[in-house]
């Protein structure tokens, strides 16, 4: 499975931006995670192809919406209300497991990164 991410950019904060992950073929799930510098691989959300159940990290829900785009096999990543301690580089991810999907190791496939920076 190829994944290509693509959206990130410069946004204000309370600004929004709109994630997009194109899959060459779809899995199960579909992952977004964020790595911040100095820090480590954090799970941002998940959404499941087959009836589109999401969930979410704690400091993102309520702002971040995932949907996706069967026809297209794509995923967006919808941030709202952004801060700037979402600035990190995101990155999308496909699973064949439909549990376990806020676990990195869960995830066999990665796209490149996407950054986002949200400036106070």
């Amino acid at each position: 499975v190829q994944l290509q991410a693509s959206g990130g950019g410069l946004v204000q904060a309370g600004g929004s931006l709109r994630l997009s992950c194109v899959a060459s073929k779809r899995s199960r799930a579909m992952g977004w995670f964020r790595q911040a510098p100095g820090k480590g691989r954090e799970f941002v959300g998940s959404i499941i192809w087959s009836d589109g159940r999401t969930r979410y990290v704690d400091s993102v829900a309520g702002r971040f919406t995932i949907s996706k785009d069967n026809a297209k096999n794509t995923v967006y990543l919808e941030m709202n209300s952004l801060k700037p301690e979402d600035t990190a580089a995101y990155y999308c991810a496909s699973s064949p497991l439909h549990y376990g999907l806020e676990f990195f190791r869960s995830y066999p496939y990665w796209g490149q990164e996407t950054q986002v920076t949200v400036s106070s």
